[in-house]
């Protein structure tokens, strides 16, 4: 069907839906906020509040000069010879985990140079790599270009006794799976389990964890681990860690165990792996404590932690600590990747109710060490503010952003039409939409997907549908995400049939593939009203687009109100072979069984195929039943 007749379809279909109203035509009373030509001072009412705008001079720009960022360039800039190598052993004599591990990070997209920095470095400038290092460079010759290295480098690291993290494990596997590099994600896999099983069974690793773990930290803990007269290595103290890494407040007493009764000299990868255990919600204050002695001691947070932690935190909505975390590093010599600043921006506005005076921190943090404000970072400063509801503020942010050089796009109207919904101002968002068009600016699926799901929310399907016929009409065409959406607003709103109807118009008529939690959603929803025929439908459906089988609410439904019509029609829905699997039809027996059904149970059997009549456990099953009856 070409795209016109599609069109058609789907507005008769939406029509259909709306019949219930005299018309679809929107009347929006209100007027949005205008944008106009503002200074860069905000309001009195928020220049009250702990946080102030007046940083937002974006023609001052600061430039700093700092060791590591001058090695990175030495490399990146130059192909690799023996006068580059004599310049490196010129200028930098001597290099520490930390400073190793940033030029690596920096050079994660250019391989051959990362490995012949790595190789300079630990052949030619009697650098120790550490695991750390060895799992960094082995995540940067993870591609098929450069396999040999790779495997090169997991035999030295573990002839050395180093071993690989998990998370470098993890993405390693992912990035040969991308790759159809199967015979290498084999191998890669048996190494890594190997690894493990030999980590889980080292003697010290193993007698040391099982100590701490018993009991709480006392003082027979400690005379135990005194008893063991243990040799501690840096590669052992780090495998005893990441053992510990559930009990990080066991794993900090060990720390300084360690070093106060075992004399173990903690150094910067040492420091850096228990600052990583450290670092979640129940023990971030030992956290920060940690990460100060670290400083005094005379090492720095490597940037491989600081990433791994900077992602924790965001993911933990830990945000205060992710914003000290950058302000932190942002302040020392290895400082976080550009991005960083807008990324942490957007984690920050996806809070429920954004702390504006984490947002402007990290602005300020971001402009001090000399960058001017990008369009990500306007935006990140934008969205919080229109979610929060400060929409006056938000206009003199756009403002200063279009002096900047940078016209709003479909990402600001969204943030804007996002907070408008929120707060409860459906007009005024279908409005700004209207408005962006008169600007130029063609709405894409994301804004008309804000804007369907904020009447959704607010209970207000009616217009939720007129939007998206108004949608349709503009030739914008759903995608899976809208029709989750609508059939969530729809069923929310006890509209099954019309959720129904609209997923298999979608389907048949656009060829869209719906995520398969719309299915289940429908299917369980089409139950509960009792609705067979057309959860069977859906059911076919999902089998089309190569989902698995939905059966327990069929087999819940069918077991208690269904016939042995019902029970075939749905056994013969679950596959594409001519029969179901003798489990399917097990399940179905088990359910009529428990629901007390068993004449409906002994009916479906006879009209089964052979070869599921005289399956064992389908026989075994109908002959306890009759020996149970027998003796009764």
């Amino acid at each position: 069907m070409n795209r016109a007749k599609q069109i058609v379809a789907s507005m008769r279909l939406v029509n259909s839906i709306l019949s219930t109203q005299h018309s679809i035509t929107r009347c929006l009373h209100s007027q949005v906020t205008q944008y106009s030509h503002l200074s860069l001072y905000f309001s009195s009412s928020l220049s009250k509040q702990a946080y102030s705008y007046d940083f937002l001079n974006t023609h001052q720009k600061q430039f700093f000069s700092s060791k590591p960022n001058s090695l990175v360039e030495l490399v990146l800039n130059n192909d690799w010879s023996e006068e580059v190598e004599q310049e490196l052993q010129k200028s930098h004599p001597t290099q520490t985990h930390e400073t190793v591990l940033y030029v690596l990070k920096k050079l994660d997209r250019n391989p051959e140079k990362a490995l012949n920095f790595f190789n300079w470095v630990s052949d030619k400038n009697g650098f120790k790599a550490s695991s750390t290092v060895y799992s960094l460079m082995l995540r940067v010759l993870g591609r098929k270009e450069t396999m040999k290295e790779f495997w090169i480098l997991v035999k030295k690291m573990s002839d050395e006794g180093y071993d690989m993290d998990e998370g470098t494990y993890n993405t390693l596997l992912g990035n040969f799976g991308k790759a159809k590099m199967t015979s290498d994600a084999v191998a890669l896999t048996e190494f890594f389990s190997k690894m493990v099983k030999e980590g889980a069974t080292d003697a010290i690793v193993k007698s040391v964890v099982e100590v701490i773990q018993e009991s709480d930290w006392n003082d027979e803990v400690k005379k135990k681990l005194e008893d063991l007269k243990i040799s501690l290595s840096e590669n052992t103290l780090l495998r005893i860690l990441r053992q510990l890494r559930a009990y990080p407040l066991k794993a900090l007493r060990f720390f300084c165990w360690a070093a106060d009764h075992h004399n173990y000299k903690h150094n910067a990868v040492t420091y850096n792996a228990i600052v990583r255990v450290l670092g979640r919600e129940e023990s971030v204050d030992k956290f920060w404590d940690m990460v100060k002695e670290m400083k005094s001691s005379g090492h720095e947070m490597d940037i491989d932690t600081y990433i791994k932690l900077a992602r924790q935190f965001q993911r933990s909505k830990m945000m205060k600590d992710a914003v000290e975390l950058y302000e932190f590093m942002m302040d020392g010599p290895y400082k976080p990747p550009i991005h960083d600043c807008s990324t942490l921006l957007r984690q920050i506005s996806l809070c429920a109710n954004p702390d504006l005076s984490l947002v402007f921190r990290v602005v300020k943090k971001y402009e001090a060490t000399g960058h001017s404000l990008s369009k990500a970072v306007y935006d990140g400063i934008h969205r919080s503010l229109t979610s929060v509801g400060k929409f006056d503020e938000a206009d003199k942010i756009l403002e200063t952003m279009k002096n900047a050089g940078y016209e709003p796009d479909n990402i600001t109207y969204s943030q804007v039409v996002f907070g408008l919904c929120k707060a409860g101002r459906l007009e005024e968002a279908c409005k700004t939409v209207d408005d962006m068009e008169k600007q130029g600016c063609t709405p894409d699926l994301k804004t008309w997907t804000i804007l369907i799901q904020g009447h959704c929310m607010a209970g207000d399907v009616e217009n939720a549908l007129t939007c998206f016929t108004k949608m349709i009409e503009k030739n914008c065409e759903a995608d899976a995400d809208l029709l989750e959406v609508l059939v969530n607003g729809l069923c929310g709103n006890k509209r099954i049939n019309s959720a129904y109807n609209l997923v298999v118009e979608m389907v048949d008529t656009a060829h869209l593939r719906p995520w398969q939690a719309t299915y289940k959603n429908m299917i369980q929803n089409l139950l509960a009203e009792g609705k067979l025929e057309e959860s069977l439908k859906l059911l076919r459906l999902m089998k089309k687009h190569n989902y698995p089988p939905f059966q327990d609410p069929f087999v819940q439904y069918i077991s208690k109100f269904g016939t042995v019509h019902d029970a075939k029609e749905f056994l013969k829905a679950l596959s594409v072979k001519e029969y179901p699997s003798s489990t399917a039809y097990l399940n179905v027996f088990l359910s009529f069984f428990k629901e007390g059904r068993h004449s409906e149970a002994q009916d479906l059997l006879y009209k089964c195929p052979h070869h599921i009549r005289n399956h064992n456990d389908i026989l075994s099953l109908f002959g306890s039943l009759k020996r149970g009856t027998a003796n009764a």
